[in-house]
């Protein structure tokens, strides 16, 4: 039997795509629809129920029997409720299968059962999800049988959104009308439709089932909250690209098969730095339906490896000591005739569209590098950011070589008369090939950084949405866009004036840049020196979305209003909160019903061993196992009053006011008594007997995969 796997065939298959809307649909119901996609115009009702009677026929030849409003909640995770085509019986007992346009169009979930920051009370339940038409629907397989899955936006009953769709949505009309400006200003009449482009690049850790389930930390909180390092970590640098297992390479192929037919371009894998982790990189899609498609890969991923008795962790830290997982959000501006705004052309220097554009972004990166770490925060991501395995907490730009030296020139003279060349690589082996160098390096310690004709924003953390950063992106490059189109349609002298912009925008927001290395002390000092926000935590971060400028900023485009900004500030406060929360929780647990139990019971063996060995001979040498004994009973004696603290001030954080306050306290107590725990419980584990200590070891989770 052959394993040839036909990718173009499989591809997209269980998809409503544009192939299948226009072989099923009939012409004029096709050409309507896609109107609604390109140019935004209403969905009429009538033309509705056409697609979604065709979208029924098709979903149940693929086996389904129920439909679900696919929707984005701010949980974090994605949300479904499955109702069935069948109507009510007729006379004879028999039913129809039905599906309406008002179904399709329109949902109706308990909004108050979801994350709202307040804007909705426990009596106020009602919400609406309404289908989001420029993302396909796409049939889900499992247990429960195939499912016919919208995509739709989630509001309230009085309009605020709930979601993480809505809002994108909004930032990507704002990011289109001012990109159309600019290229309006220069001559463009031919591009229709701006659009941001995205991918996302998943890294992920996978460990074997049967020891995940012995372990309650990885269950509760996603992370290992105990564990020594083992004798080798990745050290050795042997992992990062190196050949794929057995075990691991089937999970890939099956992720990838599956992916496929959702029609999710997965085009990279590979293992990376840590033992035990992995990267999945699509191929760019428009950031709506990049943002649904990595969603659905972070759910197919953990499917899947259930499927082959293994987990996958999306945590961004779930082993001390290795390096964490991120999510780098590589991001360009093109339109719908394939001009890619961030290309610089050959010769950068001479490319005023470009170079307007490269400072708009620096504009907008400067003034709001606040919202983009904000964007990024997570209780997860604080274990990464700034930790020689990930960006630091200070957002700055890397350009590389070539552009940094355009902007050098530009604001020393106002004009850049050069761009530096790429070089030729020259391998000194005649069986080998010269090739053409890039013009710059990469910089992988930059959280921002130009990577040819793209910015890739490497701060995200793995189980993140990548529609938060994106939303922050589109919206500040729409205001830099508007700000730059504002000066320039009333300018006399076009040319002169792009100049002059250029140059003033190079000027005012060059403390952006940074080309070096972000993990070193003195870039921390350097950038503080800049003025430039360091926002080492979560908490610290949240506020960036209530300030005047943030409020000001999202509401002239429509974005958020101030309610929905409160609204989500209250939400991620009360996420931090919960999650440090249930962490504390969960060392209490282990500590106390499994830790010390099993290092009492240590001692105790041990404690006999050393009467035995005493009774049978009096001279006998037992200074190695007293000393043993009074080192782990030391220890012993330490975790038990660290865990008395540790319960001490989790349960004084319920006593603080939800929000802030609450936040604040476990940032500032909870955290520091966690580690305060750890400590003496990862020094037992490295002296106590392996059979005795309660779970498995950093060792068998990620080395016995």
């Amino acid at each position: 039997m052959s394993d040839f796997l036909n990718v173009e065939e499989i591809f997209g298959e269980d998809v409503f795509n544009d192939t299948v809307m226009k072989e099923r649909l009939p012409k004029n119901v096709y050409k309507e629809l896609r109107r609604v996609i390109e140019e935004g115009a209403e969905l009429k009702l009538v033309v509705a129920d056409v697609v979604a009677n065709a979208m029924k026929d098709w979903a149940m030849e693929k086996g389904a029997t129920h439909y679900t409003h696919w929707f984005q909640p701010l949980t974090g995770v994605t949300a479904e409720k499955h109702d069935s085509f069948i109507s009510a019986p007729n006379a004879s007992g028999k039913v129809l299968m039905e599906f309406s346009g008002k179904e399709l169009i329109k949902g109706e979930p308990d909004a108050s059962s979801f994350p709202s920051g307040g804007l909705r009370a426990t009596f106020e339940a009602r919400g609406y999800t309404a289908w989001d038409c420029t993302s396909p629907a796409f049939i889900k397989r499992s247990a429960a049988g195939a499912t016919l899955c919208i995509p739709t936006a989630f509001c309230s009953y009085t309009g605020e959104a709930l979601d993480r769709k809505t809002p994108l949505l909004k930032s990507m009309e704002a990011i289109n009308t001012q990109a159309l400006r600019i290229l309006r200003l220069f001559g463009n009449t031919t591009s229709k439709r701006v659009t941001t482009s995205v991918g996302a690049e998943q890294e992920y850790f996978l460990v074997d089932r049967d020891k995940y389930l012995k372990r309650k930390d990885l269950i509760f909180t996603g992370r290992t909250l105990f564990g020594a390092m083992p004798p080798k970590g990745q050290e050795l640098e042997d992992h990062y690209f190196g050949t794929i297992r057995e075990r691991i390479g089937g999970f890939m192929k099956d992720i990838n098969e599956e992916l496929w037919k959702l029609g999710v371009s997965a085009k990279t894998q590979h293992n990376e730095v840590a033992p035990a982790q992995h990267e999945l990189a699509p191929i760019y899609a428009e950031a709506n339906l990049a943002v649904d498609q990595n969603q659905l890969t972070m759910e197919v991923m953990k499917r899947v490896a259930n499927n082959h008795n293994m987990v996958c962790l999306l945590h961004e830290k779930p082993f001390d000591g290795v390096n964490g997982s991120g999510k780098h959000n590589n991001w360009s501006i093109t339109t719908d005739d394939g001009i890619n705004m961030l290309d610089p052309g050959k010769t950068p220097h001479e490319n005023k569209q470009f170079l307007l554009v490269l400072v708009a972004i620096m504009a907008a990166v400067d003034k709001h590098a606040d919202l983009l770490r904000e964007s990024a925060a997570s209780a997860g991501n604080d274990h990464r950011l700034g930790a020689n395995e990930a960006p630091p907490a200070i957002i700055s730009m890397f350009l590389g070589d070539q552009l940094e030296d355009v902007v050098e020139q530009l604001v020393a003279s106002g004009d850049a008369t050069s761009s530096l060349k790429a070089g030729k690589m020259k391998m000194g082996v005649s069986t080998l090939p010269d090739f053409r160098k890039d013009a710059t390096d990469r910089n992988r310690t930059s959280p921002f950084a130009f990577t040819g004709n793209k910015f890739e924003f490497r701060s995200l953390g793995s189980s993140a949405s990548v529609a938060g950063p994106n939303i922050v992106l589109n919206t500040i490059v729409a205001e830099s866009f508007c700000e730059i189109a504002d000066e320039l349609e009333k300018a006399e002298d076009f040319e002169l004036a792009v100049h002059d912009l250029v140059k003033k925008l190079a000027v005012e927001h060059q403390r952006i840049i940074f080309n070096g290395d972000g993990y070193s002390e003195a870039w921390v000092e350097v950038a503080e020196g800049r003025g430039l926000p360091n926002l080492k935590t979560m908490v610290d971060a949240i506020p960036a979305l209530t300030t005047d400028k943030s409020i000001a900023l999202f509401e002239k485009f429509h974005v958020f209003t101030r309610a929905e900004l409160e609204s989500r500030a209250e939400i991620q406060y009360e996420a931090y909160a919960k999650a440090i929360n249930i962490e504390a929780r969960t060392m209490i647990d282990v500590a106390g019903k499994q830790i010390i139990p099993a290092v009492i019971k240590a001692t105790t063996q041990l404690a006999d061993s050393l009467n035995i060995v005493k009774t049978a001979c009096a001279e006998a040498d037992v200074s190695a196992q007293s000393e043993l004994l009074v080192q782990t009973s030391s220890l012993l004696a330490e975790t038990k009053k660290a865990l008395q603290k540790l319960s001490e001030v989790t349960a004084q954080a319920a006593t603080k006011a939800e929000g802030k306050e609450q936040a604040t306290y476990f940032k500032d107590e909870v955290i520091p008594a966690m580690a305060a725990l750890r400590a003496p419980v990862d020094a037992l584990e490295m002296i106590v007997d392996k059979d005795l200590w309660p779970m498995p070891s950093y060792g068998d989770l990620i080395f016995e995969v």
